[in-house]
């Protein structure tokens, strides 16, 4: 998908859950802090370097000026596919290294973070139709198949089969209910 195409597929996700132009562009954080990420990843990955450079120094600001009014932080240089839908503003940390799939729901309070020693060091990987929920920590080299729930206040640092639901500290799998419904 092209730069315009995907922040419409964003848009209309949150036009899926309610409001209409006004409310999504001016009211909606969660929106901000995409729109953002959106334009920043399209500077990341410019081919001219002088302008690139300069892009990026400004997309920096208008990252932090986003963090700083929302409590979102995404880095220019993770990978995000359409869809992409934050439910709650505050608290959304990503690394830099970060790997979500398409059609995803994050809600307030995520940690998507690096663990780990030695090969096991990393961040994680998520695939498609994942929901997170609330105060959700996911840390290390870890894959999170398509189409799970990870229930509030979970933390998970072990690999995810798809079509799991995970919940605890650590996450273990509670059913095979998948996160139809929520995403």
């Amino acid at each position: 998908m092209n730069f315009l195409q995907l922040i419409s597929s964003d848009y209309k996700k949150y036009k899926k859950y309610g409001g209409n132009f006004i409310t999504i562009l001016f009211f909606t954080q969660g929106f901000w802090a995409s729109f953002q990420y959106r334009v920043a990843h399209a500077v990341h990955k410019m081919p001219i370097p002088i302008l690139k450079q300069l892009l990026q120094l400004l997309c920096l600001i208008w990252q932090k000026i986003i963090e700083i009014l929302t409590g979102i932080s995404i880095p220019a240089s993770a990978q995000i596919g359409p869809s992409f839908y934050i439910g709650h503003f505050g608290g959304i940390i990503l690394n830099a290294k970060t790997t979500i799939g398409n059609n995803c729901n994050i809600s307030q309070g995520v940690t998507i973070g690096v663990s780990g020693q030695g090969e096991n060091r990393g961040v994680p990987k998520i695939g498609n139709n994942v929901y997170i929920g609330a105060n959700v920590v996911i840390a290390g080299n870890i894959i999170i198949e398509d189409n799970v729930l990870i229930g509030a206040c979970s933390l998970v640092n072990t690999n995810v089969k798809a079509n799991s639901v995970m919940l605890g500290v650590p996450a273990v799998k509670v059913s095979e209910k998948s996160s139809e419904g929520y995403v």
